[in-house]
């Protein structure tokens, strides 16, 4: 799946000179890193959504500065309805996403149904490099592969296309 000679996010982004488009379909993801603010946000309704704390601020920066050099990163989100826990803890620090310049859109899966997708969530560079992402069940990331196929890569940008075509701008999207 990954190798340590395959390219970072941080360097497929930097990398990238028009575009770089991600796009998730599951509606719980159990990333290490933020397992503890997760967990205090569940116990508490508290979350940073400071874009110079120490967890967000390379994100912040290696966005704002992709967007400075004419990149359009934008993210799309897929997810059933009523939402999980886990897309409301998504939704509500998604503030800091949009800060750094990504465009980010909701859909819900409902409205997917006559649309083609790949099987995994992915990251499009430039329309010819993707970086798919593997999960466990429980949504443990447990690898990535870089592909530079032409049809995967046509693939990706048309379901991205057709997902952003009918999702809702993150500020006019609500959860109930």
């Amino acid at each position: 799946m990954s190798s340590t000679s395959e390219p970072t996010i941080a360097e497929l982004i930097d990398n990238c000179t028009r575009t770089a488009v991600h796009l998730e379909m599951r509606d719980q993801y159990g990333v290490t890193a933020e397992a503890d603010d997760f967990r205090t946000w569940l116990e508490t309704g508290k979350l940073d959504t400071d874009p110079t704390s120490k967890d967000w601020a390379p994100w912040v920066n290696l966005v704002a500065q992709a967007v400075t050099r004419g990149v359009a990163v934008r993210r799309a989100r897929i997810v059933s309805e009523p939402v999980s826990d886990y897309i409301r803890y998504e939704h509500a620090s998604t503030t800091v996403n949009t800060y750094a310049g990504e465009e980010v859109r909701w859909l819900p899966r409902r409205q997917t149904s006559p649309l083609c997708l790949p099987g995994n969530d992915f990251w499009l560079f430039d329309d010819r490099t993707v970086r798919w992402g593997y999960f466990s069940g429980d949504g443990a990331l447990v690898g990535h592969e870089i592909s530079e196929d032409p049809s995967a890569a046509k693939l990706c940008k048309d379901a991205f296309a057709a997902v952003w075509e009918r999702a809702i701008p993150h500020d006019k999207y609500r959860i109930n």
